[in-house]
């Protein structure tokens, strides 16, 4: 902005009358006048421009058109990068006008400009946290999530070990932070760092373990925390570790079905399973979609508008190419009925993930595919024993899992009873 330019000063008069009347003033009055008193005292209107352009771009009263929207955001952003470096203001103000701006960049599709915001807001926040002397970083999370998107693994693991390295003594032992080490298995593992990601899961379980047996966190996030490490542990060849982790689901799930949770949660459970649900290799070896994608281990509110658009549109492809194959699954076993149960269990856990979110009809909408996925994996393990009935363990704990998360107790442990014994791994009745 031009601070030197003359101002008119009826204008000045009038932008300081529309500030001190009495009464409602609207957002864009507001805006108008800082925009000019911003020119003679820039220390003092220059952040409360950059916060009131933000509030305009989202004020009800005003139906703005997409681009009248970006541009008041991108107008935020030059007004909070103008302010003087020594305003101790100016760190706050930047970061929230570029966050503001980086979600409207990334609703309208345009990614990498978004992405570069993400990048100037940890610069923002470095900045800041050298000065306070806080070795947290603020948004090195955000960050993580938009190159984790871009398939940018690596990266994104690392920028997440920084945030947790920092914030180590509380992170590693508090309930509060399950989701930031959901996020930072998620990653790592899609990174192909296999070794970190199990370790963060064996933190992740031991810490849920310690709040249940201090009755601060809900026994069900407990379970899938378990059931979810089993998995990864099967998945790299660790079984007998496996099995002493759904030993200690089991044990778990039976006390759940005795009694019940031992207290009553806010219901953050169904969220925290959605999450573990979707970890990665839940999908197998379906190929990755081309182009973004979401960020493993994130609840779904956290990814971008347009990845979370696209992975919910997709059921619909997926419920025409399960009901495509599924006579051709009836004729000829052989050639198609594995491809039809993992092509199900992906439409099974993306309509989870979108039910979670949508709570209203969740049980109903739900339960029918868990209970589809079940009934193919049986005709899987007749067809096919070797391989059908460790599919047919995996569907069970799924659907275990789905009816823990709606409090039918009984029989999720029905089903998780099954799904050992499929193992060879049933506990005493």
């Amino acid at each position: 902005m031009n601070h030197s330019r003359k101002v008119d000063q009826d204008d000045i008069v009038r932008a300081r009358n529309v500030l001190l009347a009495s009464g409602s003033r609207t957002p864009r009055e507001e805006v108008d006048a800082y925009r000019v008193l911003a020119q003679v005292s820039p220390a003092s209107y220059l952040p409360r421009l950059a916060r009131a352009l933000q509030a305009l771009g989202f004020d009800g009263a005003h139906r703005h058109t997409r681009p009248d929207r970006l541009a008041l955001c991108e107008e935020a952003v030059v007004v909070a990068r103008s302010i003087d470096p020594g305003e101790p203001t100016r760190g706050d103000v930047l970061y929230d006008a570029l966050d503001t701006c980086q979600r409207v960049l990334y609703s309208e599709g345009r990614r990498e400009e978004g992405l570069a915001l993400r990048a100037e807001m940890v610069a923002v926040g470095r900045a800041q946290a050298a000065v306070s002397g806080n070795p947290v970083v603020r948004g090195l999370g955000v960050w993580a999530r938009g190159l984790a998107e871009e398939g940018r693994y690596d990266e994104a693991a690392d920028a997440l070990t920084e945030l947790l390295m920092a914030d180590r003594p509380e992170t590693l032992n508090s309930g509060s932070h399950s989701w930031s080490l959901l996020e930072w298995i998620a990653v790592l593992h899609d990174a192909g760092r296999f070794g970190e990601a199990l370790a963060a899961f064996e933190t992740l379980v031991r810490m849920e373990r310690e709040e249940v047996a201090n009755d601060r966190g809900a026994m069900a996030c407990y379970l899938y925390s378990l059931i979810g490490y089993a998995q990864m542990l099967d998945t790299h060849g660790r079984g007998e570790q496996a099995g002493l982790a759904r030993q200690e689901a089991l044990a778990l799930l039976t006390e759940l079905a005795d009694t019940g949770e031992r207290k009553t949660w806010s219901g953050y459970q169904r969220s925290f399973w959605a999450v573990l649900l979707s970890l990665p290799g839940a999908e197998g070896d379906r190929p990755a979609p081309r182009g973004p994608r979401p960020p493993s281990g994130a609840a779904n509110l956290q990814w971008s508008s347009d990845v979370r658009e696209r992975y919910f549109d997709s059921r619909h492809a997926l419920r025409e190419e399960v009901d495509a194959l599924a006579p051709l699954a009836a004729e000829d076993p052989d050639r198609h009925l594995a491809d039809l149960v993992g092509l199900h269990r992906v439409l099974t856990i993306r309509s989870a993930v979108h039910g979670e979110s949508h709570r209203c009809r969740y049980a109903e909408d739900v339960r029918h595919l868990f209970d589809e996925g079940v009934g193919l994996a049986r005709r899987l393990a007749e067809h096919v024993p070797a391989a059908g009935t460790r599919e047919l363990a995996r569907t069970l704990i799924d659907r275990s899992t789905y009816r823990t998360s709606v409090f039918q107790y009984g029989p999720a442990l029905d089903d998780f009873r099954e799904a050992l014994s499929c193992l060879g791994e049933a506990g005493p009745i």
